[in-house]
């Protein structure tokens, strides 16, 4: 399967190398050519304000929101999961997400860069070490959400339909679950 990550901001490196090792070809995304010619879109953490404005910059905020709509399967992870979410809570004045998943999102809910911290969780029904940086949390999730993982009592896996989101980086850790159900479970059942 062809996996684009967005390589506009913030960690797609890993999320590409990921995807290879997965056994998937991996492309970097910034062109709406590259958008079209995948099958399956990633979303990394990063800054999440950056990333929406360089989408609009590069002609791709349109363009994401229109796949997405028309079922493209698509993992976001940190800020990732702040631009696939429908509401934002504690964003910029007027910030921008793709959308998708009924689900409000609070930016940075776990502290500051200082406050970032790892911690085993169960996702999915298996076990896991997550790392959270600066990472948002699931305020509220909406009809057709399913949590996939909570820590501190907030949702932090979710899934609605062909979108996955985890507010914490599967992809800096050597555990390929996260990345293994999107491709295996979302990806593979459309």
């Amino acid at each position: 399967m062809k996996v684009g990550v967005l390589a506009l901001q913030g960690d797609f490196r890993e999320h590409l190398a990921l995807a290879t090792q997965c056994g998937h070809e991996a492309i970097a995304v910034r062109t709406i050519e590259e958008l079209n010619a995948v099958e399956a879109l990633i979303l990394p953490g990063g800054e999440s304000t950056t990333i929406i404005k360089l989408a609009e910059s590069f002609g791709l905020l349109a363009p994401i929101r229109n796949r997405i709509a028309s079922g493209l399967p698509v993992y976001g992870s940190c800020a990732g999961m702040i631009l696939l979410a429908d509401r934002i809570e504690d964003g910029i004045v007027g910030q921008q997400t793709f959308g998708g998943i009924n689900m409000t999102v609070r930016r940075n809910a776990f502290g500051r860069q200082v406050d970032s911290f790892e911690s085993d969780i169960t996702f999915h029904g298996a076990q896991l070490h997550a790392v959270f940086i600066r990472a948002p949390w699931v305020e509220e999730v909406g009809d057709g959400v399913e949590i996939l993982a909570t820590a501190a009592s907030h949702p932090v896996a979710v899934r609605q339909g062909s979108l996955l989101a985890t507010s914490f980086h599967p992809e800096l850790t050597d555990d390929h679950a996260v990345h293994n159900y999107f491709f295996d479970e979302i990806c593979k059942g459309r």
